[in-house]
């Protein structure tokens, strides 16, 4: 995959060369980070300073400075004698189905979770109005830390519906996502999801449990599953860590 710019680029001398070059570099950084993203670079090289000053009609600064932004992300590294190497590519999470994440990610690795918590709890207000019952009422509690071959990747907080819950606390939660659990135990398919996505800032603890750095940038989602005959069953409070996953959709205008 190749993105180019059709607009023609000069430089110039001074603050507004410096803050054009900046604006440059910030595109070219953002194409080649979605490149980097969709493995456009399979031999793991990316092409060189003068390759990508000729393809983004930009100066080499430019270009020296958009890598270095993709550099300080983790996702190249910059060898000399060598060139540009990617170094950590990112998990594409497709948003168009409703899948738990070892079914959207089955072709990068085993997906394993590290059971923090399970139980019963009472619900707090809030969540215990997503599923439509009395503040304190009994709901399943379950807190997973979840790996991709063998690095975090997210910390996932779970309240499922008591007797939807309750039966899974004895099934293997460290190797099966919840949602292929709640369609075996109850023989029924689980039906839409409402979504919401939103960047945070890593605080100390979850920065701590996903060996991220405090104040690293996450993905936090959170998502209610229904049965498919309406009922919320499953509502997930997901912290991803953002240098290691990117959201992906298909969408069309009605």
């Amino acid at each position: 995959m190749t993105l180019t710019s059709p607009l023609p680029y000069t430089e110039t001398a001074g603050p507004c060369g410096a803050r054009r070059r900046a604006d440059r570099a910030h595109t070219i950084a953002e194409i080649l980070r979605r490149q980097v993203v969709a493995g456009a670079f399979p031999d793991g090289v990316l092409p060189d300073e003068l390759t990508l000053a000729a393809e983004y009609a930009a100066s080499r600064n430019a270009v020296r400075q958009a890598l270095d932004a993709l550099r300080a992300e983790g996702l190249v590294d910059r060898v000399p004698g060598t060139g540009t190497l990617v170094t950590a590519a990112k998990y594409p999470h497709g948003l168009n189905r409703l899948c738990g994440l070892a079914e959207t990610l089955r072709e990068h690795g085993p997906v394993t979770n590290e059971v923090r918590a399970a139980g019963a709890v009472p619900a707090p207000a809030a969540v215990a109005r997503r599923f439509g019952l009395p503040a304190g009422s009994d709901l399943v509690y379950v807190e997973r830390l979840r790996r991709v071959g063998g690095l975090p990747l997210s910390l996932d907080l779970t309240y499922l519906a008591p007797d939807i819950g309750t039966p899974l606390l004895g099934e293997d939660l460290v190797n099966n996502d919840l949602f292929a659990l709640i369609e075996r135990s109850t023989g029924r398919r689980l039906g839409v999801a409402e979504l919401t996505v939103e960047a945070v800032s890593a605080d100390p603890h979850t920065a701590a449990v996903l060996q991220a750095p405090m104040g690293a940038a996450l993905l936090a989602v959170e998502r209610l599953s229904h049965l498919d005959g309406g009922r919320p069953v499953d509502l997930e409070f997901i912290r991803f860590r953002g240098d290691r996953l990117t959201m992906t959709a298909r969408t069309h205008r009605s």
